[in-house]
């Protein structure tokens, strides 16, 4: 399998100069299309970095990133914006819903940037709640959901349009035990039908989910391990 993810000798400097601080130290990195993992460290560690670099967010002080073959390293907000639209998906913590919209209209929101017209957006949109279980609640808007419900409305907009990756950034961050564990079946289901997955978090038993675990630790990588 091809690398889907491929970052060569990447650094992040703030304030260059004598009180410069490395979020991100000389790392190299490859992740394969179809793998599940999870990027662990604690507040600090420059995981967050690292995650708006992989997400396009960023761009690295130096070193390479390829993402589906596309060196993004020296792009332009512009390019980068684009970029992000074609190939990620992307999870938060806070979900990220507009308020006014309900659950389809913001599933398909992010279609309309891609140019999908009107019935297919809402076929697509549709396809997705079908995914997250929320086909009965395509209507409601985020305030009449749990926020167990909110998530999962916010992972269908993520997978929508099929992007190659799918970045979840503390997907389980504000919500209670049995939400959470609701929200990783649905990304450990989305990885067994063939979706790339990074996950970011602090929390140790929510990167256990993954098979393939990468610690960052002072901006560098502690160890990277396959997890059975």
């Amino acid at each position: 399998m091809e690398a889907l993810i491929r970052v060569e000798d990447m650094t992040k400097v703030y304030n260059p100069g004598k009180n410069e601080v490395k979020a991100i130290d000389h790392i190299s990195l490859e992740v394969r299309k179809g793998e599940f993992v999870a990027i662990i460290g604690q507040s600090g560690s420059g995981k967050s970095t690292f995650m708006n670099m992989l997400g396009c967010l960023d761009v690295p002080t130096s070193g390479r990133y390829y993402l589906n073959g596309t060196d993004v390293s020296t792009m332009s907000d512009n390019e980068l914006s684009t970029i992000r639209n074609r190939e990620i998906g992307f999870i938060f913590q806070g979900f990220n819903l507009i308020p006014n919209l309900d659950a389809i209209n913001n599933v398909s929101l992010p279609l309309i940037y891609r140019g999908v017209n009107k019935k297919t957006r809402r076929k697509m949109a549709k396809a997705a709640l079908k995914i997250v279980g929320l086909e009965k609640r395509m209507d409601h808007k985020p305030s009449e959901m749990s926020g167990g419900q909110q998530q999962r409305v916010a992972i269908a907009r993520a997978i929508a349009a099929k992007p190659p990756v799918i970045f979840a950034d503390e997907p389980t961050g504000n919500l209670d035990s049995a939400s959470s564990k609701e929200i990783l079946k649905i990304l450990k289901d989305l990885h067994k039908s063939g979706k790339t997955i990074v996950l970011i978090t602090h929390d140790n038993n929510v990167a256990e989910q993954a098979d393939r675990i990468i610690r960052i630790m002072d901006g560098m990588i502690e160890s990277d391990y396959i997890n059975h």
